[in-house]
């Protein structure tokens, strides 16, 4: 039985070998000249203005978490556009009560402000 499992072994041991010579080798050979230059922070281009440690407004992740409920609605939504013809009325109606729950919370969404940026 554990035979069978040799090659996966062996497979494993030599993705490693290679994963781990090839990183020693960029460590030996590699370039060691730090400077200012090199070391110090890049702000496309500018110089950095603010810490990088400042907090983000929470309107930011809640613009991101609507962005991902929008985006799984349409991953949703594909599987049944193929089968459109073939799902009958039951999974229609399905699909119109999913799609009115979306946009109703979609509206308390708009309604609350949380779409608005200042």
């Amino acid at each position: 039985m554990l035979s069978e499992y040799l090659p996966i072994l062996l497979f494993l041991i030599v993705a490693g070998g290679i994963g781990t010579a090839l990183l020693l080798a960029g460590w030996l050979l590699g370039p060691r000249r730090p400077d200012k230059q090199k070391t110090a922070p890049y702000e496309c281009g500018f110089e950095a203005f603010e810490d990088a440690r400042m907090q983000f407004d929470v309107r930011y992740y809640l613009i991101a978490i609507l962005f991902i409920i929008f985006d799984l609605e349409i991953a949703f939504l594909f599987p049944w556009a193929v089968v459109f013809r073939q799902i009958g009325v039951v999974a229609i109606l399905e699909m119109a009560v999913f799609l009115g729950l979306l946009l109703l919370g979609f509206v308390y969404c708009w309604k609350k402000g949380a779409l608005e940026w200042e």
